[in-house]
């Protein structure tokens, strides 16, 4: 009688392993495209930024942060690696900080501002 239920016991172990292994097989996530206000701008090492990046967020983290230069980048993309784990070389954050302090750097000084007129009549900046 025990070796009899031990066979049992052993057969069902060894048919729950194999079940498990097939259900890990077939699992699968799709992912929704980005909406078209997150794409990322267009420039060199976008391709680099986007492998990296979206394996852990959407391009919305990206586009909607305030402008930064280089060295607010770097920061971004080292608390990306230290603090959350980003699997990201120190070849390829080095990339991502070019694409994104090129893309969305700094606005140029004189970019957004509007002439009004002025109490004078006359238009100001």
């Amino acid at each position: 009688m025990k070796l009899a239920t031990l066979g049992l016991l052993l057969i069902s172990g060894i048919g729950m392993v194999v079940g498990a292994g097939v259900r890990a097989q077939v699992r699968s996530i799709d992912l929704p495209n980005d909406n078209a206000m997150a794409e990322l701008k267009p420039g060199p090492r976008v391709e680099v930024a986007r492998a990296n990046c979206v394996a852990c967020h959407s391009t919305d983290y990206i586009v909607r942060q305030p402008r930064s230069d280089a060295k607010r980048w770097e920061g971004e993309v080292k608390k990306m690696v230290s603090v959350y784990g980003a699997p990201i070389s120190e070849a390829d954050a080095k990339l991502i900080v070019e694409y994104l302090a090129a893309a969305y750097g700094p606005a140029p000084k004189n970019a957004n501002k509007e002439t009004r007129p002025s109490p004078s009549g006359n238009k100001t900046p």
